[in-house]
């Protein structure tokens, strides 16, 4: 029999992460919510880790706008690096056979 996957909403999550702060161990806050320590420990380092971008949903964290352009920049610049890594083989290849013909 296979255990269903229960999702926790980030209200939830957020005041697990606060009883924490109450002076509760993790292990305390969940034997009162019914969940496994181990996931308030998880809750609680992520929230220390993003603060405000913690608990967005899916294993993606909130980007800030300057995380955003970062992002994009470092995708441009692998486009551009692909691009002029073909264009090199390219020359190569024409100055190669240019050469040949040449008496």
């Amino acid at each position: 029999m296979s255990r269903s996957k229960t999702t926790y909403d980030k209200e939830f999550k957020m005041m697990t992460v606060n009883l924490c702060y109450t002076g509760k161990t993790a292990s305390q806050v969940a034997m009162e919510l019914g969940i496994r320590s181990k996931l308030v420990n998880r809750w609680k380092r992520e929230y220390e880790a993003n603060k405000e971008g913690s608990f967005s949903g899916h294993g993606k964290p909130v980007k800030t706008d300057a995380e955003k352009d970062i992002t994009r920049l470092k995708k441009e610049l692998k486009e551009a690096q692909a691009e002029r890594d073909i264009l090199k083989k390219a020359v190569s290849i024409f100055f190669r056979s240019n050469s040949r013909e040449i008496p």
